[in-house]
C-alpha cells in the first residue's frame, strides 16, 4: 500500500476518530479513553510542553513538564513543573516546580527514567545561549520524594538537544541519551548531527558514542531510541527530508549505520517510539509531509501504529489527534498495565499557545493486525 493511500486512510476516518470516546479493551475491562488538560496555556504562561509521566510505586502517577512563563519561544524563561494523579490521569494535583531555573535562559524538556535498580533519574536541558545547552541529571532513590544535585551529562562547549522522554536504559544495564547537536542553534551554516552519550554505571559517570549520525538540508534531529529484541538500538530520526530516517546500532549505542529512510512519512516533526508489554513498537507521530506547508502546521494529525516485526511493517495508523486545525507533537509514551498514557502539546492554529494533553488510552484501541505500509 502506497504512503499516499495509508494518509486517505487517516482521512477517511477523521470524522469516526473525533466522535469515538472509546473502544472496549477485553483485558482491562476499560473502554473508556481518558482525555484531560495536564496544564492549560494561559496570557502568563503561554506554553505548557514537553513532558514525560512515570508510574510511582503508591499507584500515584507524576508528569513533568516545561512551564514557560517569559514567552512561547525555545528560548523564553522556564521552570520543570510537576504534578502527581491518584486516579490513572483522570485529574491531577496542584503543580509544583520541580526543577528552578538554573540557566541563563530556562530549563525545559523533562524526561523521567526508572532504572533496574528502582530508581529514577530524572533528566532536563539547562539553557545558557545559543551555543550552550546541555543535558542534566537528578537522582531520587526514594521514588521522587528526594533529588540530588544536578549533574552534567553533555559537558563541552555547543548546543545539545535531547527531547522529552528520550532516555532509556537497554537490558544490559547501559543508560542511553539520545542527542542532536550543533555549534549555534541560529547560524544558516550549522547542520545538526546526532550522537549519544552512554553510562555503564547507573548514570555517575557518562562518555559520548564513537559514531556521529549526519543528513542532508538542516541535519538529523532530535532522536528516539529503542531496543530492539535481537539487542540491536534502534535510532529514529527527524529530518526535513520528507520522512522519518533511521540507523541501527549493534554495540549498545556506541557505532552507527549510516541513516537510511525509514519509509514512514512524516514532516520535520519529532516521532517517538516505544516498546509496548506484549512486546510490539509502538510508533507515534504526524503522518503528512504536503508540499509547500511550513513544520510548524503540518504537525497535524497525531497518530499511532503497531509493529510486530521491530519495525519493518506498521500497522493501519490510528487517530490520536485529527483536527487539522491545531498542532500536536513532542509525544511522552508510558505503559500502565494495559493502557497507553501519552502527553503532548496542543496548540491551536493562528495562536502561540501551547497546552500540554493527556490521554489514557487501551493498548488494544492502537489494533495492529493489519499492515498498512512495508517501509524497509
Amino acid at each position: 500500500m502506497t504512503k499516499r493511500s495509508v494518509f486517505e486512510i487517516i482521512c477517511l476516518t477523521v470524522i469516526l476518530a473525533g466522535c469515538a470516546t472509546s473502544h472496549r479493551d477485553p483485558r482491562d475491562g476499560s473502554a473508556e479513553i481518558v482525555e484531560t488538560f495536564l496544564a492549560q496555556a494561559t496570557e502568563t504562561h503561554p506554553r505548557q510542553s514537553e513532558g514525560d509521566i512515570i508510574a510511582l510505586r503508591n499507584g500515584k502517577l507524576l508528569a513533568a513538564w516545561t512551564d514557560f512563563s517569559g514567552g512561547p519561544a525555545d528560548h523564553a524563561t522556564a521552570v520543570i513543573s510537576a504534578a502527581k494523579s491518584n486516579d490513572g490521569g483522570r485529574t491531577w494535583g496542584e503543580r509544583f516546580v520541580l526543577q528552578e531555573n538554573i540557566g541563563k535562559q530556562n530549563v525545559m524538556s523533562a524526561s523521567l527514567l526508572r532504572l533496574h535498580s528502582g530508581e529514577i533519574l530524572f533528566f532536563f536541558l539547562q539553557k545558557n545561549s545559543q551555543t550552550d545547552l546541555k543535558v542534566l541529571v537528578r537522582r531520587s532513590r526514594d521514588d521522587a520524594q528526594r533529588w540530588s544535585a544536578p549533574q552534567v551529562v553533555t559537558p563541552g562547549a555547543g548546543y545539545h538537544i535531547m527531547n522529552n522522554a528520550r532516555a532509556i536504559q537497554l537490558k544490559s544495564g547501559r543508560i542511553l541519551c539520545p542527542i542532536s547537536f550543533c555549534e549555534d542553534i541560529f547560524s544558516r551554516e550549522c547542520r545538526l548531527r546526532n550522537f549519544v552519550y552512554l553510562s555503564d554505571d547507573g548514570g555517575r559517570t557518562w562518555r559520548r558514542s564513537a559514531d556521529v549520525v549526519e543528513c542532508e538540508k538542516r541535519g538529523a534531529m532530535e532522536p528516539g531510541l529503542v531496543e530492539l529484541k535481537n539487542g540491536n538500538v534502534l535510532q529514529i530520526i527527524r529530518t526535513q527530508l520528507g520522512q522519518i530516517w533511521f540507523s541501527i546500532s549493534t554495540d549498545g549505542g556506541n557505532k552507527w549505520s549510516a541513516p537510511k529512510p525509514f519509509g514512514v512519512e512524516s514532516p520535520e516533526s519529532p516521532s517517538t517510539i516505544a516498546r509496548t508489554p506484549d512486546g510490539k513498537l509502538l510508533l507515534v507521530y504526524n503522518p503528512n509531509n504536503p508540499p509547500g506547508v511550513s513544520h510548524v502546521n503540518a504537525r497535524t494529525p497525531l497518530v499511532g501504529a503497531l509493529s510486530d516485526d521491530e519495525g519493518k511493517t506498521w500497522s493501519t495508523p490510528k487517530v490520536i489527534e485529527p483536527s487539522p486545525a491545531a498542532t500536536y507533537a513532542y509525544t511522552s509514551l508510558t505503559f500502565l498495565g494495559d493502557r497507553v498514557l501519552l502527553s503532548y502539546y496542543f496548540a491551536p492554529n493562528g495562536t502561540k499557545q501551547y497546552s500540554l494533553k493527556f490521554k489514557s488510552i487501551p493498548l488494544a484501541w492502537f489494533g495492529g493486525s493489519e499492515k498498512a505500509h512495508r517501509p524497509r
